[in-house]
């Protein structure tokens, strides 16, 4: 078996691992690993959204399932945030076949997207906000939480992200805790992952580019990423919360800023 296809399996593996415990699917980082370290592949633009969205599919249960067993995943902002995101992923989709093919405005999208929300992240890490959210402030109120999810779920269909990544910053820095958010945002990106994926089999024949995903590539770094995503989600309550912010907002930040120094040089 092609060395890339266990570099993907490990690519999945270990970032699922440190982005479960936060609610991001790792999808989110693995989009950088395939445009870079396994452009071997030749996994063209923008064929690496279906793909990534595939790896969320695949990876998605394991992190999911032990959250479920530890009583994490119940209570109603995991099914408003899919209400309103689904519809959102399939425009998403749509624009990023039809609108945004070119693999020097997708860096830019990634840059515009990951230096920004890792930057917010890790200040509101460092420099959380003292006074405690009034009861019932913390949540956005429902319609706040519509646009939200649907304008997550938009930029999510493009990216190939399903959208959490961005959904669970948003949503601690208002001060929800972390323990609620994660589970809802898993499970959001599990769902409109599965619904990305199919418009983009259907997208793909109206289009006459690369728009199926990598198979292979999909379902190895899939595979790893069920086991790194159960790991991690098992992981959560030993974990610094902390750290791990710091760590994820970084990560961001920097492929962010790597992608948009790529672009303009």
């Amino acid at each position: 078996m092609d060395w890339t296809i266990w570099a993907g399996f490990a690519a999945g593996l270990l970032i699922s691992v440190v982005t479960a415990p936060v609610g991001v699917s790792g999808a989110v980082f693995l989009l950088p690993v395939q445009l870079s370290v396994l452009s071997v592949l030749s996994v063209p633009s923008p064929a690496v959204t279906p793909t990534n969205l595939l790896f969320n599919v695949v990876a998605g249960p394991g992190a999911l399932w032990r959250y479920r067993r530890d009583g994490a995943l119940r209570g109603g902002l995991a099914r408003r945030l899919v209400a309103w995101t689904l519809p959102g992923v399939i425009a998403g989709a749509a624009i990023r076949v039809f609108a945004l093919p070119g693999p020097d405005v997708f860096r830019i999208l990634v840059a515009t997207l990951l230096l920004p929300v890792g930057t917010w992240l890790c200040l509101r890490t460092l420099s959380p906000a003292h006074e405690q959210p009034r009861p019932g402030t913390a949540e956005p109120s429902a319609a706040g939480l519509a646009v939200l999810a649907l304008s997550v779920g938009v930029v999510g269909g493009i990216y190939g992200i399903g959208g959490g990544s961005l959904l669970g910053p948003i949503l601690a820095a208002r001060g929800m805790p972390l323990a609620h958010i994660a589970p809802a945002t898993l499970a959001t990106t599990f769902t409109t992952s599965v619904t990305g994926a199919a418009a983009y089999a259907v997208l793909a024949t109206a289009s006459t580019g690369p728009v199926e995903p990598d198979w292979w590539l999909g379902f190895a770094c899939g595979l790893g990423g069920l086991i790194g995503g159960y790991l991690g989600a098992r992981l959560q309550p030993r974990l610094p919360e902390t750290a791990l912010r710091l760590l994820l907002g970084t990560l961001a930040a920097a492929l962010g800023a790597l992608y948009a120094a790529q672009t303009l040089y």
